[in-house]
């Protein structure tokens, strides 16, 4: 019987599962995360997981990891029951996750945090330093990252850098199930690549690798087998060559999504927001554009070209040191967020766990916390008024929450950055910056975010977008500004953007030597 997969490349090794999973349930208070669940994966084989946010994927991968027990079914290693109580069991049976916040120790060098906890030692029992270091390079070596020296500091890496240096961790402890989350969620375009030769290489040693990622693209790039689950139960396991996108999609929100991109025309009007020979050393340089009403103005560049940059100064987190803004034809002054608020200004910013939310508070407390002047004329914050506008924004943006008191950090990644949409168009902007959109949430919050986008601009709000997935710039954006070297070097109309266009602006001379960067 064959189990080859035209996509993943190489076929997987064996039909019997490695690690099985048979009839799982889970549940938390007030959910059920997981309803009789089967799932299994194969050595030597990329088995992608697929669901939107809260779809029981975290779930499933923290009980095959050792973190949670499940209120019932059953797990196999190698055919025989398994029932780990601790990550530590799981480990020594060769389980190893990698999860999207990197588990490294920034102040220790990349072999001490490859060895942590095991490192080899000396007759006497001493930490054996030179084996350490040697076997941290041969580890490295086996993954082709000769280039990564076993004595820096982790926190001088590069993401990409220190996501091998996890890998390489996982590896010191022999194991066979290789777990990675959101893989790519921080990565630059040529460590995704680098990071897709790493992953061919292990499957191609028999390491069973279970990747969970929400850009479909990668799916077909790497997978061979898919398993798609939805509202924490099992909808499907297919070979990634007898499934295409709009199936995929299908079977993870339960319907057709009419668009990924639902870009309606609207009325473009006046320029509300121009910039003139902005310069921000050392990252931003000579930067002129202007922005209209109800456009989406798309800005692309690869990591490191400026774009979050340009943002800040725009909002007043790092103001210009030379240049002229302009709101409405009028020269304007933004040295503060809050300048920029007075002016009409809104800003999503690209972390919005870090930047854009209190996760520990409340989606109420959240979404009022830009209009307390509103909602608080006195002393006293008017909760009538707080609440009424949670409940507003729960409704008109669909977010979905036990309820307004709900803490925002358990939010899934689409209804909080729904949470962080809502706090911004509050205040009532007339000019809305929104950096990575859509950056981690799954393909149905995309698509509801994007739909947002669309009635915002319908309605006359400009739209500044910031993005690093060309489909989202090009399916979105009436107009496209390309940036390289903190620099605007190219600006293409939504009837002549064509990826090849937008990528070859994005290149220059010096791209591979600055994506190699550590």
């Amino acid at each position: 019987m064959s189990a080859e997969s035209e996509s993943g490349g190489t076929a997987a090794k064996t039909v019997a599962p490695l690690l099985e999973l048979k009839g799982v349930s889970k549940s938390f208070p007030g959910v059920k995360a997981l309803d009789d669940v089967s799932f299994n994966v194969r050595q030597g084989e990329v088995h992608a997981l697929l669901g939107e946010n809260g779809a029981g994927k975290s779930t499933l991968i923290k009980i095959l990891s050792g973190v949670h027990k499940p209120d019932s079914g059953v797990m196999y290693l190698d055919g025989k029951s398994v029932n780990f109580a601790t990550p530590f069991e799981a480990q020594k049976a060769g389980i190893a996750t990698i999860y999207q916040e990197l588990l490294l120790f920034p102040d220790l060098t990349v072999a001490e945090n490859i060895f942590m906890g095991h490192a080899p030692r000396t007759a006497l029992g001493a930490i054996d330093w030179p084996k350490l270091r040697e076997n941290a390079a041969a580890l490295l070596a086996s993954l082709d990252s000769h280039d990564l020296d076993v004595s820096a500091v982790v926190g001088s890496l590069s993401v990409g850098n220190r996501q091998r240096v996890e890998i390489a961790k996982a590896l010191s402890h022999d194991a066979r199930v290789l777990i990675m989350d959101e893989p790519t969620a921080a990565l630059t375009e040529h460590d995704v690549e680098r990071l897709f030769d790493i992953v061919r290489l292990l499957r191609d040693r028999g390491v069973a690798v279970i990747y969970i990622s929400h850009r479909l693209e990668e799916v077909f790039l790497l997978a061979d087998r898919v398993t798609v689950l939805r509202d924490g139960t099992y909808v499907a396991t297919k070979d990634v060559k007898d499934t295409d996108q709009d199936d995929l999609i299908h079977m993870m929100v339960g319907r057709v999504l009419d668009a990924l991109f639902p870009k309606t025309e609207a009325k473009i009007g006046e320029v509300v927001l121009e910039g003139r020979s902005i310069v921000r050393s050392p990252t931003t340089n000579d930067v002129s554009f202007q922005l209209r009403a109800g456009e989406i103005l798309g800005i692309a560049g690869l990591v490191g070209s400026g774009r979050t940059e340009l943002a800040h100064v725009l909002f007043g987190v790092t103001p210009p040191d030379s240049g002229t803004l302009l709101v409405d034809g009028k020269e304007v002054s933004i040295r503060s967020p809050a300048e920029a608020k007075e002016l009409g200004i809104a800003y999503v910013p690209e972390d919005r766990g870090r930047h854009g939310l209190v996760r520990a508070m409340p989606v109420v407390e959240n979404v009022s916390m830009s209009v307390l002047r509103r909602i608080a004329p006195g002393w006293f914050i008017d909760r009538f008024e707080e609440q009424k506008l949670a409940e507003a924004s729960v409704k008109t943006f669909q977010i979905r929450a036990s309820g307004i008191w709900q803490i925002a950090g358990k939010l899934s990644g689409g209804n909080q950055q729904k949470v962080v949409l809502s706090k911004w168009l509050a205040t009532n902007p007339r000019i809305l910056i929104m950096d990575e959109p859509t950056r981690g949430i799954d393909v149905g919050a995309k698509a509801e975010i994007h739909r947002l986008m669309s009635e915002l601009a319908g309605k006359g709000l400009a739209i500044l977008m910031i993005s690093s997935e060309l489909p989202e710039v090009l399916g979105m954006s009436d107009r496209v500004l390309v940036m390289r070297g903190g620099r605007i070097v190219a600006e293409v109309e939504r009837a002549d953007a064509t990826q090849a266009a937008i990528a070859t602006a994005m290149m220059s001379d010096s791209e591979t030597q600055e994506a190699a960067a550590v």
